[in-house]
């Protein structure tokens, strides 16, 4: 199919390009989104009576898609809270839906369709490197940087710590003599109870569900 392009499109050419594509791709996308005409010699004389509007509006798209490179740029790198494993290994993954909203979020637009994962989604915690195709001749490389939920003990190197439950940890208490010692703790940690002496120590101890267990518990029930 022989068709003249009305904009730049990547791997075919600019605006007033004359070129071969296979049928489909040119009925079934170039010619439905206003890429392209049909190649015909009234689509040629009507194409080039428009070509200042159309390098004007191609002039104006590459000024939008510069700035929203920018913006891009700006929030790099995107850092997206997902669920994991002790060994860093996502509960599910992170596609360019999740990338698009993580975007979305702060403020910047880029569609699911500009997102290209050639490797697939991401499935562990960790800096990424993903491509953006904001245009047919402007790509960025940006850092997806996915970290685990507040509590896990996944941390990227050189990220900032995760917070933790301020009731976990350690708790060692030593007695000595006679007496009687109640320790309550709660959250997750260990306890450590050493006495010398006669006397009575009681411990008790409420360990909060981690997710995992949590999900575990729900599907079970």
């Amino acid at each position: 199919m022989r068709i003249i392009l009305l904009e730049s499109v990547e791997s075919l050419g600019g605006i007033g390009d004359i070129v071969d594509v296979r049928g489909g791709y040119g009925r079934n996308f170039l010619l439905p989104q206003g890429k392209a005409a049909p190649a015909t010699d009234a689509q040629i004389a009507a194409f080039e009576a428009r070509r200042s509007e159309l390098l004007a509006l191609e002039k104006e798209r590459m000024a939008a898609t510069a700035a929203r490179a920018q913006q891009v740029r700006s929030v790099a790198p995107l850092t997206i809270v997902a669920n994991a494993g002790p060994a860093g290994k996502l509960f599910g993954s992170v596609g360019a839906a999740e990338i698009s909203a993580g975007f979305a979020e702060a403020g910047v637009e880029v569609a699911r369709a500009e997102i290209q994962m050639p490797e697939g989604p991401i499935k562990e915690l960790g800096e990424h490197q993903v491509a953006l195709k904001l245009h047919a001749d402007v790509r960025e490389e940006v850092v997806v940087r996915v970290v685990g939920q507040a509590g896990e003990t996944e941390v990227l190197p050189g990220a900032d710590p995760l917070p933790a439950d301020e009731d976990e940890g350690e708790v060692e208490v030593e007695v000595e003599g006679e007496g009687e010692v109640e320790v309550e703790v709660e959250g997750e940690g260990e306890v450590e109870v050493e006495v010398e002496g006669e006397g009575e120590v009681e411990v008790e101890v409420e360990v909060e569900e981690t997710q995992e267990e949590a999900a575990n518990t729900a599907a079970n029930d």
